[in-house]
């Protein structure tokens, strides 16, 4: 009987200590970079056409690291370091269930037309990613997106990244999405 109750109370120690390692490499708190069994993926290729000019598109995504982080993002986004074309930068992005994962980044501007992703600390060991900003006429914008993912334990982390890049590359979506919107109203062609 002594037995029964010693392997019941293992299992569920390794139970929850597997729900909270979990749960650890969701929100970012836990995040291992083994540099062992390496593999990577790509992330997008993403693009949204704007109806504002690559100077417009361009100022909407680097304000917020830039200048002054607006009110609005303080939930979403927190500049660690500013320097005059790059920034190490926190971003939260709300869990299913509660709580919030964070993602650190370093975030170097190429006006007009490109910005430059490097994860520092994440769910995943390795990611970079670019925006690139070409113009379509004048008055509009090709806002593109491409980037890679890598994760570390063969198999394993391979599993794990197929979990991590669709949530990561719908996070871009809604972030271009964003973009759009706000650089149309500023050039007068939203809506």
């Amino acid at each position: 009987m002594r037995s029964v109750t010693v392997l019941s109370a293992g299992a569920g120690i390794v139970g929850v200590a597997g729900a909270l390692a979990y749960r650890g490499l969701l929100s970012g708190a836990l995040a291992p970079d083994l540099g062992v069994g390496r593999r990577t993926r790509a992330l997008g290729p993403l693009h949204v056409v704007v109806a504002a000019p690559r100077e417009t598109v361009f100022d909407v995504i680097a304000g917020p690291y830039l200048g002054r982080t607006p009110r609005a993002m303080a939930d979403s986004l927190l500049v660690l370091d500013r320097g005059t074309d790059l920034v190490l930068a926190a971003h939260y992005t709300p869990l299913r269930g509660g709580g919030k994962a964070t993602t650190v980044e370093t975030v170097r501007f190429t006006r007009p037309s490109r910005v430059d992703f490097r994860l520092v600390r994440g769910p995943v060991p390795h990611v970079v990613e670019t925006f690139v900003l070409t113009d379509e006429d004048p008055a509009t914008t090709r806002l593109a997106y491409t980037g890679e993912l890598g994760t570390d334990l063969g198999a394993i982390g391979q599993w794990w990244g197929d979990r991590v890049a669709p949530v990561w590359e719908a996070a871009v979506a809604h972030t271009f999405r964003s973009v759009a919107a706000e650089a149309e109203r500023r050039a007068g062609t939203h809506g």
